[in-house]
């Protein structure tokens, strides 16, 4: 993906999260944390969860879904 695809745009992504790796579905730039809202960029996007398909921005947000999930 880069600024010369014709389908690239510079707002939102749309992901399916793999377990090693993301498929982008809809290009863009970057994606929502789950737990605070903050834009992940994708090039910085590191923490996600496969099962929920959900984004975090770093691994204290991706600890917090884990344990909110656990009730």
């Amino acid at each position: 993906m880069n600024l010369l695809d014709p389908d690239f745009s510079p707002g939102e992504a749309k992901l399916r999260y793999l377990d090693a790796d993301f498929l982008v579905i809809t290009p863009g730039t970057f994606v929502r944390c789950a737990i605070t809202g903050q834009v992940i960029k994708i090039d910085d996007l590191k923490y996600w969860n496969v099962d929920r398909q959900e984004a975090y921005v770093d691994a204290d947000a991706a600890m917090k879904a884990y344990q909110k999930q656990q009730g």
